[in-house]
């Protein structure tokens, strides 16, 4: 992986509680899709056809925030020819080997329940679950509703401790850790704004954009819950990064994926 300069990029990995957050980054699998026509593109505007899944961890004083859970476990496995989907690492055995268990985890929250990004979730069922109230009736109440909802990925939640979202949500209470409203690919849809001390504000995407042509054309994909939710999702989250001068990050760009540094290095 590309190193970034010293200022941006912690040297050491040691682990503790630190009042500034901490963003730790995991490779939590990989999807190819030969036909992009589904993400609202022509296959003649885009050459992308992998995307990376991602997996984050935020440090917070002694508190720690899992965001987004990757593919489902069982995918783990080197990767077979012709694969569509591949995950080498679980986040699980990732996390171990940082010393950290699930259980550590003080709290889940995901951009939104589709099975790419909550394939790990019912290992932190534990975790107080952070949730808008929308997508948890859209996943929880109502799945059948959306086919790529697999509720067996995070059935144990239902017990979890919760707060209910209404809108944009302080995770930590201080601004360091936000929370963004952002419906339309689903109905609870959210992206999550860090405030780090040394690389700066960023903006994690969820899926409200897929690939770089997406947010460059304003694509919506055919599978949204509302199209024109996203696109004024779209218009609210660029203007919080032009009014912050946060990085912004398309979770899924596996060519920006090539240039970070992952855990057990982390961003600050």
């Amino acid at each position: 992986m590309k190193k970034l300069p010293a200022f941006i990029f912690a040297i050491s990995f040691s682990f503790g509680a630190h009042a500034d957050p901490r963003l730790y980054v995991f490779d939590c699998g990989g999807l190819s899709f030969p036909d992009v026509s589904a993400f609202g593109l022509g296959n003649d505007e885009t050459s992308v056809r992998e995307l990376f899944v991602p997996c984050y961890l935020i440090e917070h004083d002694d508190r720690l925030m899992i965001w987004d859970a990757g593919l489902p476990l069982d995918v783990v496995g080197p990767r077979q020819a012709d694969a569509t989907s591949w995950y080498e690492n679980s986040i699980v055995d990732q996390l171990a080997a940082m010393d950290i268990s699930p259980d550590d985890v003080d709290f889940a929250s995901y951009s939104h329940f589709h099975f790419d990004h909550v394939g790990a979730a019912n290992a932190f069922a534990n975790a107080t679950l952070l949730i808008q109230q929308t997508e948890y009736q859209a996943a929880f109440e109502n799945p059948e509703t959306n086919p790529v909802f697999r509720p067996a990925l995070y059935s144990d939640l239902a017990d979890s401790d919760k707060i209910m979202l209404q809108g944009d949500h302080d995770v930590f209470g201080d601004g360091s850790v936000m929370i963004i409203s952002a419906p339309g690919h689903t109905p609870g849809h959210q992206v999550l704004k860090i405030e780090l001390e040394n690389f700066g504000p960023l903006v994690l995407s969820g899926d409200l954009y897929h690939f770089e042509a997406s947010r460059r054309l304003r694509r919506t994909p055919v599978f949204n819950t509302d199209a024109e939710q996203t696109l004024a999702s779209m218009d609210k989250v660029e203007a919080l990064v032009e009014e912050t001068g946060a990085t912004f990050w398309i979770e899924h760009n596996l060519q920006l994926a090539q240039t970070l540094n992952l855990a057990p290095a982390f961003y600050d």
